[in-house]
């Protein structure tokens, strides 16, 4: 039977060991998943998982309990993965602040309805490095322009910027993907 994740993290926040593969057992499946997105190779999601828990626990002081602490968690696998990538020279590149176009354009988002999810991700997977992360971000996390900028390290407006290109980018791939053109 498992603890409840408030007695569990008390007892990780103790350094129960026990407690705390409890706890890893009980996240790491998903965890694993969301660092898989960011490496094509198992053994860096895998070593990326490993290392956000390992810094979870250590700072799990630091957790309030104002999002839950899957939701905690993920913000540190996805940080903890992209500091890898970053660390393995994938920067990124700046780019121009000034946003072109108009704010409507930046909402606008049209794929064919039979698109699947898996389309996607795979058209992400073949965007540049410095689109790829914002607009995973930004479709599959849900994350917004002011989050995407702190865990990127750039402006909300480079973020916007970033997001309307690989957008774009994205659609022509996609409309490509359909019609076998990308006009």
């Amino acid at each position: 039977m498992s603890l409840d994740n408030k007695i569990l993290i008390e007892k990780c926040r103790q350094n129960d060991r026990k407690a705390q593969m409890e706890l890893y057992k009980k996240y790491s499946r998903g965890m694993y998943f969301v660092a898989l997105r960011f490496f094509k190779d198992s053994f860096l999601a895998e070593e990326a998982m490993q290392e956000s828990f390992i810094k979870a626990f250590t700072k799990l002081d630091q957790f309030t309990g104002d999002v839950t602490f899957g939701a905690w968690l993920k913000r540190i696998v996805i940080n903890k993965s992209i500091d890898m990538l970053k660390a393995r020279k994938l920067e990124t590149i700046a780019l121009n602040e000034q946003i072109m176009g108009t704010p409507e354009e930046f909402n606008n988002w049209d794929v064919e309805e039979s698109t699947t999810i898996d389309e996607v991700k795979a058209a992400i997977d073949t965007l540049p490095e410095k689109y790829k992360f914002p607009i995973h971000l930004f479709l599959l996390e849900g994350y917004d322009h002011n989050e995407i900028s702190e865990v990127l390290n750039i402006t909300p407006v480079s973020s916007r910027t970033l997001v309307h290109r690989g957008k774009k980018r994205l659609q022509q791939q996609l409309k490509h993907l359909r019609y076998g053109t990308g006009s």
